[in-house]
C-alpha cells in the first residue's frame, strides 16, 4: 500500500509537469508508448506496474491543460456533432455499466471505464497538436526513427535463445512463445508480442504515404531503412493476424488510389519498387531463417480462420448469459486479478464462458445494447475518415487519411480495449478526421493570399505581365 501511495504521489507530480505543456506532453506520451515496455522489462522490473500507468499521468497532466483553454480554442469538435453526440451516449452507458454490481467493485468499473474512454480525448487534441502540414510531416518521420533501435532489438532477440536477458517479459516471465526452428518471437521494447504487432502495423500505416512523399536523400533512405526493419522484424513476431493486415494494406493502399487517381497511383508504385525490391532481398536472402520460422508457425495451425469467425460470433453466443445486461464495465480486463488483490477487492461474478476476442468480451461486459453503440459509434468515426479522405486534395494529407482509414477498416474486430498500446494509436489516427482538413484549409488560405497579394501588386502596375 505504501508503494501504492508513493506511486499516485509520483503521478500527481508527473501530471503537474504535463499541464505546463500540454503539446509536448502529447508527444511525449507516444514516445512513452514505445519504451514503456523496455522500462518494465529491463529498467525498473521493480516498478513494473506502476509504469504501466506512466503514459496515462503524463496524458491527464495535458488533458487539463487543453480543456482549460478558452472554448474558442477547442471549437473544432463542434462541427462533428454526429460524433459528439455518440461520444457522450457510448461514456454514459459505460459509466452506466461501471456500476453494475456483476463487477463486485466501483474500482473495476473505474479502470474499465479507463480503458473504454480515457485514449478518446486524443482525437479532439490532434487539431491543435500540429499547426501545419510541413509539422506534422516533421513529427511523423522523427517518430518513425524509434523502428531503427527499436527493430534491430528485435533482430537480436530473434537470433538470441530464450533464455537470455533480451527475450523476457514483463515480471521477469522468460520469452516461451516460440515459432519455427525453436525461435523466439519477438517483443521488441514492447512488453509483449501483441503490442510490438500493434507498433508494426502502424509504423507501415504511416511509412506508405512517407515513401511516395517528396524527401531529400538523407530521409528518404531513412525511410527505406524503416520499411526494411517493419517487413523483417513482422516475420520474427511470427503473428500471422499481423502479416494479414499489412498485405491488406498495402493491396488497399494501393488499388483504391488507382480507382480514384491513376496518376498519381503510378507515382506511388515507381516510388515504391526500391524498398519492395531490398524487402524481398532482405527476408529471402539475408534473414531467411525469420521467414522459415514463419511459415512453419503459419503452416502448422489451421485455427486462424476458426479465430476470426469466431471473433464475429461470439457476441451472440455470449448474449443469452445476461439477456440485455452485461457484466459491467471492465469485468473482462485482464489485470483484474491484480487489481482487487492490491487493493483486496471482492470477486465479481463468475462469467461461465471462455472470451478472448475483442467483440466478444465487449459483449459481455457491455450488453447488446452496449456493443451495438460502441461499434456503432467506431463505424461512424470509420467512414468520416472515409469521407475525409475523398474530400482532401492535398497529396500527402489524403494519403495519410487513406492509409489510416485502411488500418482502422482493418482492425475494427482487433483488439483496442484491452491492448493499451492499440487504444493510443486508434484514437490518434481518428484525430485525422479533425486534424488533416483543418492543415488542407490553412494550405488553401495561404495561397489564396499570396494570390491576392500578387493580384495587388500588378494592379499597381498597369504594364506588369501578371495583370
Amino acid at each position: 500500500m505504501n508503494l501504492l501511495i508513493l506511486g499516485l504521489l509520483a503521478g500527481t507530480f508527473i501530471a503537474c509537469l504535463s499541464a505546463l505543456n500540454w503539446r509536448f506532453a502529447v508527444k511525449t506520451t507516444l514516445v512513452i508508448v514505445v519504451i514503456e515496455g523496455a522500462l518494465r522489462k529491463w529498467a525498473f522490473p521493480q516498478a513494473s506496474q506502476l509504469l504501466y500507468f506512466l503514459k496515462d499521468f503524463i496524458l491527464f497532466g495535458a488533458y487539463i491543460s487543453y480543456f482549460s483553454l478558452p472554448n474558442t480554442k477547442r471549437k473544432i469538435a463542434g462541427k462533428h456533432h454526429t460524433i459528439t453526440a455518440l461520444t457522450c451516449i457510448v461514456a454514459l452507458w459505460c459509466l452506466f455499466q461501471a456500476f453494475n454490481p456483476s463487477l463486485g467493485s466501483l474500482v473495476i468499473g473505474i479502470f474499465g471505464i479507463k480503458n473504454y474512454l480515457f485514449y478518446l480525448p486524443l482525437m479532439w487534441l490532434l487539431p491543435h497538436l500540429f499547426r501545419t502540414e510541413e509539422e506534422l510531416y516533421k513529427f511523423l518521420r522523427s517518430y518513425l526513427l524509434l523502428i531503427i533501435p527499436v527493430g534491430l532489438l528485435a533482430i537480436a532477440q530473434f537470433f538470441s535463445p530464450a533464455s537470455s536477458p533480451l527475450n523476457v517479459y514483463v515480471n521477469d516471465d522468460t520469452a516461451f512463445a516460440l515459432s519455427g526452428n525453436n525461435t523466439v518471437r519477438v517483443t521488441g521494447t514492447f512488453s509483449y508480442i501483441a503490442g510490438y504487432s500493434i507498433y508494426l502495423g502502424l509504423c507501415l500505416c504511416l511509412l506508405l504515404p512517407l515513401l511516395t512523399r517528396q524527401q531529400s536523400r538523407l530521409w528518404r533512405s531513412l525511410t527505406i531503412v524503416e520499411v526494411l526493419l517493419v517487413v523483417i522484424t513482422s516475420f520474427m513476431t511470427g503473428a500471422r493476424g499481423l502479416m494479414i493486415s499489412a498485405i491488406l494494406l498495402i493491396v488497399g493502399y494501393f488499388s483504391l488510389q488507382g480507382l480514384t487517381q491513376l496518376g498519381n497511383i503510378l507515382r506511388s508504385l515507381t516510388k515504391f519498387i526500391l524498398p519492395g525490391i531490398l524487402a524481398f532481398i532482405a527476408t529471402t536472402v539475408w534473414f531467411r531463417p525469420a521467414v522459415e520460422a514463419f511459415w512453419i508457425r503459419a503452416s502448422s495451425s489451421n485455427d486462424l480462420p476458426a479465430r476470426i469467425i469466431g471473433s464475429f460470433t461470439d457476441p451472440f453466443r455470449f448474449f443469452v448469459y445476461k439477456g440485455i445486461d452485461g457484466y459491467g464495465t471492465g469485468a473482462t480486463f485482464q489485470a483484474n486479478g491484480i487489481i482487487r488483490a492490491l487493493l483486496n477487492l471482492p470477486s465479481g461474478e463468475y462469467i461461465p464462458v471462455f472470451y478472448e476476442s475483442e467483440m466478444g468480451r465487449i459483449a459481455l461486459e457491455l450488453g447488446p445494447i452496449g456493443f451495438l453503440l460502441w461499434y456503432g459509434f467506431k463505424l461512424v468515426l470509420l467512414l468520416a475518415l472515409w469521407n475525409v479522405y475523398r474530400q482532401l486534395k492535398r497529396p500527402f494529407l489524403r494519403q495519410l487519411a487513406l492509409s489510416a482509414f485502411l488500418l482502422q477498416a482493418i482492425m475494427f474486430n482487433s483488439q483496442l480495449i484491452f491492448n493499451p498500446t492499440a487504444n493510443v494509436y486508434y484514437w490518434f489516427l481518428n484525430g485525422f478526421i479533425f486534424l488533416l482538413p483543418q492543415l488542407e484549409q490553412k494550405v488553401n488560405w495561404q495561397h489564396y493570399q499570396q494570390t491576392w497579394q500578387l493580384y495587388v501588386q500588378s494592379s499597381d502596375f498597369p504594364d506588369s505581365p501578371h495583370k
